[in-house]
C-alpha cells in the first residue's frame, strides 16, 4: 500500500544516512529549506521501536541539528540582513511572505519566550532565528530557548511516531483508507507547494 510505500522509502533513507543524515535534515529544517519536521521525526521513532536507534542518541542528534541550523540562520540575519536571506532562499523557493510572517511574530515581542513557542508554530519555527539574528537578540538566551524548545519538538514528533509504529498494524487493517488520504495529502501538498512557491521565487529574483 501507500503508506508503507511511504514510510519505508522514509526509514531506509535515514537508515542509510544514519543519526548524521537525520541531524543535517533537521538542520535544514531549522533554516529555511522546505523540509517539514513532521516528514522526519515520526520515521525516526519508526528507528527506535525498531530496534535500530538508541531513543536518546536520536534526540540528540536532531536537536542539535536544530541547533546548528538555527545557529546558522540567526547569524544570517545577524551579519547579512535580508539581502543575503533572499540571496541564499532564492535557491530553496524562500516565500517572502513566510518571513515577514516570522519578523511580525518575533516584533511583537521579542525574547526568550517568543524564541522559545516559535518551535512549535508551523512555518515560524523554520525562519524565527533569522529576525533574531537581524534585531540583536544576545546569542546566549536565543541559543537556550531554541535548544529547549527544539528538543521538546523533536521528542514530541518521534514518540508520535513510535505510538504509529507499534500500531502499524491497525493502520494496514484500514489501508485502502489511509492511502486514499495519504494520496490527496501528497497531492494538495505538492499543488500547495508549486503554486506557493514559486511565484515567490520569480518576485524576489525581481
Amino acid at each position: 500500500m501507500l503508506t508503507d510505500m511511504v514510510s519505508g522509502f522514509a526509514v531506509k533513507c535515514l537508515d542509510v544516512t544514519g543519526y548524521l543524515g537525520a541531524a543535517v535534515l533537521m538542520a535544514l529544517e531549522s533554516m529555511i529549506a522546505p523540509i517539514p519536521s513532521e516528514a522526519i521525526m515520526p520515521f525516526v521513532g519508526f528507528l527506535v521501536v525498531d530496534g535500530k536507534w538508541n531513543l536518546w542518541v536520536a534526540i540528540v542528534a536532531t536537536s542539535c541539528g536544530s541547533m546548528i541550523g538555527s545557529i546558522l540562520s540567526y547569524y544570517m540575519g545577524y551579519y547579512g540582513g535580508k539581502p543575503v536571506v533572499y540571496k541564499v532562499g532564492k535557491y530553496l523557493l524562500l516565500h517572502a511572505q513566510d518571513l515577514e510572517l516570522a519578523e511580525r511574530f518575533f516584533n511583537r515581542r521579542s525574547g526568550l519566550i517568543t524564541i522559545f513557542i516559535s518551535r512549535f508554530v508551523p512555518v515560524v519555527r523554520h525562519l524565527i532565528s533569522i529576525p533574531a539574528g537581524m534585531g540583536k537578540m544576545p546569542f546566549i538566551p536565543f541559543a537556550i530557548a531554541t535548544i529547549v524548545g527544539a528538543t521538546l519538538w523533536n521528542s514530541f514528533l518521534l514518540y508520535c511516531g513510535m505510538l504509529l509504529r507499534e500500531h502499524w498494524r491497525v493502520v494496514q487493517k484500514y489501508s485502502h483508507q489511509v492511502d486514499l488520504v495519504v494520496g490527496l495529502l501528497l497531492l494538495l501538498g505538492a499543488f500547495w507547494f508549486v503554486k506557493s512557491r514559486l511565484p515567490a521565487r520569480a518576485k524576489v529574483r525581481a
